[in-house]
């Protein structure tokens, strides 16, 4: 592999990968495969037609087409000094088209994109119910990319499996970087444990990029069908949603030679921290910070050093667009930005999660942030995903109540038991004080759980005895 190239535009090492690595496969989604000569021809015949169309400043990739065409249009948008807006393909028609009226459809002529012009809008979820998108400049991404590269060395510069959508800012970021360095990458339409595995036992893809639920499925499955330990793999990239360090012996099992890392981010921020996924570290711990990121915890003198993360980096986006913001919103502060995500560092410098600002319940007085609980609760044995909530109590202020979904494969847990193992690691104002029952668990489109479809049918849950 020859040395990458420096540049500050994401699509830019493209050109030399064409004529340096002609030959060798950029994308393959397990049907179609393209060199980096393909890929590059069929980008720059979009970018003349996006030129000869005056294409607006903002064009949406068409999110019903394969990734690999998706990828096409994305790095034609981009080389074309547009922005390529991404967006769902689970959207409402209603939805989407309101989302699209938002941005404007004037022809534009975009002069040569630099370091800071706008590469990219992706979506998130707000709480008025409209997809809120959020901007990125070239640099944030072109910073992400070389700081993962130089954090993890020659196995983030080898070919990668990323088998989400292109939609998910994680494994867009994942493609990306396989082509960035010139290692190439591998998607799949639609996600499958068992032919990830069949990539990954290939040898093809050193480093995967994948989302904790995914790497959950496929222990069940290596372990229901007895697989033999898959040795090319050298490092998996976890992110998206918390990792389960209970089941990392497991997964080192499977991949004896691959290195796991986790990382702590958001889709404003780019990359906050890492570490490896060590059964042994503080259960709440998300990592040490990246090496061009500071941390400032924001903490009132009475929270005993738990307060607010701001983070300050290359790496932060340019703003929301679209949807008005609302109170999930980051918050500025000069060169300063916090996702509202609570936390503290500890004696050996590891950033610690305790949860989200706008999930924050008040009980006898006190503080709970729910993804406290609900790590616990998710570690017990029977018990697959759990989502807490407060409901009003004239006493308390809010009664803390737990969802839980149960693994059907294992012993059951009774709500007592469920009690007992709370009251065991925590203090006894975050015990449950009711365990309802959810068979039919809500997600939202980036896997994680939909804690507000919860909320809404909390009233017709059946109790968990």
């Amino acid at each position: 592999m020859g040395a990458l190239v420096a540049d500050t535009l994401v699509h830019a090492p493209l050109a030399h990968w064409a004529q340096s690595r002609a030959q060798v496969v950029a994308l393959d989604d397990g049907q179609t495969q393209l060199t980096f000569s393909e890929l590059y021809e069929k980008v720059q015949q979009e970018v003349t037609a996006l030129q000869q169309q005056h294409a607006p400043a903002t064009v949406f990739v068409d999110a019903q087409q394969s990734i690999l065409a998706q990828m096409v249009h994305f790095l034609a948008i981009i080389s074309s000094g547009r922005c390529a807006a991404v967006s769902d393909p689970d959207w409402p028609a209603s939805v989407r088209q309101t989302v699209q009226d938002t941005f404007s459809q004037d022809p534009a002529t975009p002069s040569a994109p630099t370091p800071t012009s706008p590469f990219y809008i992706g979506f998130t979820s707000g709480s008025t119910g409209t997809p809120k998108g959020f901007r990125r400049h070239h640099q944030s991404w072109t910073e992400s990319l070389r700081v993962c590269l130089d954090t993890f060395g020659p196995d983030a510069a080898s070919c990668v499996l990323a088998p989400g959508r292109f939609s998910h800012s994680l494994f867009l970021f994942g493609m990306v970087l396989g082509l960035w360095s010139g290692a190439g990458v591998v998607v799949q339409e639609r996600f499958s444990a068992p032919r990830m595995m069949d990539t990954l036992r290939s040898g093809r893809t050193p480093c995967l990029v994948a989302v904790p639920s995914q790497l959950l499925l496929m222990l069940e499955i290596a372990a229901r069908r007895k697989v033999a330990p898959i040795e090319g793999l050298r490092l998996i990239l976890i992110s998206g949603a918390r990792w389960m360090r209970d089941r990392t012996t497991a997964l080192q099992a499977l991949f004896p030679n691959a290195r796991i890392v986790e990382f702590y981010g958001a889709s404003e921020t780019s990359f906050m921290a890492w570490m490896d996924a060590d059964a042994s570290a503080p259960p709440q711990a998300v990592g040490k910070p990246f090496s061009n990121v500071d941390i400032d915890i924001r903490a009132p003198k009475s929270s005993e050093g738990t307060g607010q993360i701001y983070v300050r980096s290359p790496m932060l986006f340019m703003d929301y667009v679209g949807a008005p913001t609302d109170h999930t919103a980051a918050v500025r502060d000069g060169d300063w930005l916090s996702v509202r995500d609570m936390g503290y560092l500890d004696e050996q410098g590891f950033l610690c999660l305790v949860g989200r600002e706008n999930r924050m319940l008040v009980t006898q007085g006190k503080n709970l942030f729910p993804e406290e609980l609900e790590a616990v609760l998710m570690a017990q044995l029977g018990v697959q995903h759990a989502s807490v909530h407060g409901i009003p109590d004239p006493i308390r202020g809010q009664q803390v109540v737990a969802v839980v979904q149960l693994d059907l494969t294992e012993p059951l847990p009774t709500a007592q038991q469920l009690s007992e193992a709370c009251r065991a690691q925590l203090a006894s104002y975050k015990v449950p004080k009711r365990f309802l029952m959810c068979s039919q668990w809500p997600l939202t489109a980036s896997g994680k759980t939909d804690h507000l479809a919860v909320a809404k049918v909390l009233a017709c849950l059946p109790p968990l005895l």
